[in-house]
């Protein structure tokens, strides 16, 4: 049955009723459920990240190793294998890693896909997402239409659209990550995230509040980006202007999705979302760089960054899910490679 919720929203989108699914009712119990069923669904797709040792007590959780590039690929998988085999195929919009796993799980599952792209995205980026079967939309496209258009398109094909991070199959979908930290490292006391609409904050909050509410839940959003933030401090959804210049690109977001933000804000979840500056960005993704074996890109730092940063709880064992690490093709210059060279400019991810 759709449920009707009022939401304690401010701004004029909101002001309304919001139309969601059986999951708006809230049950801790049953959105683990539905996370260990993502988990069995997407197990023999997905690759096993399992946790690498940075310090005596700090783990990185190499997302950046999975199929795709990114964590992404665990939501899209889970989303599109409700509709593999019931529908004529799946649209999606997104300018960065969302885009590659959704054309990614579609061409797995045979599964036709649509992703709707900004007209100015890299054309690495379009040409990436080509290669993988996708059509791809950009005539038209700009950050502020694109989740519109790509509606529009759904409901012309008569396909569903699956958003980035506020549909609740990719939400639990991304929390089969947490999931994976508590299964590897039952010792853990803190799991920290990058936060940019919310899916991987939301999912690691009801993995980890359902089975462990003692361990700490906490998100990283860039300095310029820091309606999550907000949101969480203030207690109603905060939404930017316009995306921010940040060089983390998976946080050019202008707010938390509604479903993230009734589990980040309304239900608590979440224990805090903290915020650091571009040239700690910089600095944390050479050190991953530099010190590790992981791949990783900038958004994919931010959580390193609030450790040198000394923004997390300083006792117990830590895990910062390093949450993708998709880079340029070979011959392609890396901008992010030393934050030495990055003195009074910011640069973007190719991913």
């Amino acid at each position: 049955m759709t449920l009707q919720r009022e939401f304690p929203y401010t701004h004029q989108a909101y002001h309304r009723p919001l139309p969601t699914d059986e999951w708006t009712e809230y049950d801790l119990p049953l959105h683990r459920a539905a996370i260990d069923a993502a988990a069995a669904r997407i197990s023999r797709h997905i690759r096993p990240t399992g946790p690498v040792r940075y310090r005596p007590d700090v783990w990185l959780k190499p997302e950046s190793r999975q199929m795709a590039g990114s964590f992404k690929m665990r939501g899209a998988l889970n989303a599109l294998l409700r509709y593999a085999g019931r529908s004529t195929g799946v649209v999606a919009a997104s300018s960065g890693n969302h885009a590659r796993a959704v054309a990614l799980a579609g061409r797995l599952l045979d599964l036709p896909v649509t992703v709707v792209l900004p007209a100015n995205a890299l054309p690495a980026k379009v040409a990436a997402v080509r290669a993988l079967g996708a059509d791809v939309v950009t005539e038209g496209v700009t950050f502020h239409n694109r989740d519109g258009l790509a509606r529009t398109i759904a409901a012309d094909l008569g396909r569903p659209f699956v958003h980035s991070s506020d549909d609740w199959d990719v939400i639990h979908g991304q929390g089969t990550v947490a999931a994976e930290v508590l299964a590897d490292l039952p010792e853990v006391s803190t799991v920290v995230v990058p936060v940019g609409g919310g899916g991987l904050l939301a999912g690691t909050a009801l993995a980890v509040k359902s089975l462990r509410p003692d361990v700490t839940v906490i998100g990283v959003e860039p300095e310029r980006a820091d309606d999550a933030h907000r949101s969480l401090a203030t207690g109603v959804l905060q939404r930017l202007e316009a995306p921010a210049d940040t060089v983390a690109d998976g946080a050019r977001v202008v707010s938390l999705g509604v479903r993230p933000f009734e589990i980040a804000v309304t239900r608590g979840l979440v224990d805090d979302i903290v915020t650091v500056g571009e040239e700690a960005i910089l600095t944390a993704l050479h050190r991953i760089r530099q010190d590790t074996p992981v791949p990783a890109e900038p958004t994919a730092a931010l959580p390193m960054a609030a450790l040198l940063e000394g923004r997390l709880p300083a006792a117990g064992p830590t895990v910062l899910v390093v949450s993708g690490g998709n880079v340029p093709p070979a011959g392609q210059p890396d901008d992010h490679s030393n934050p030495q060279e990055h003195q009074g400019g910011i640069r973007r991810d190719t991913a």
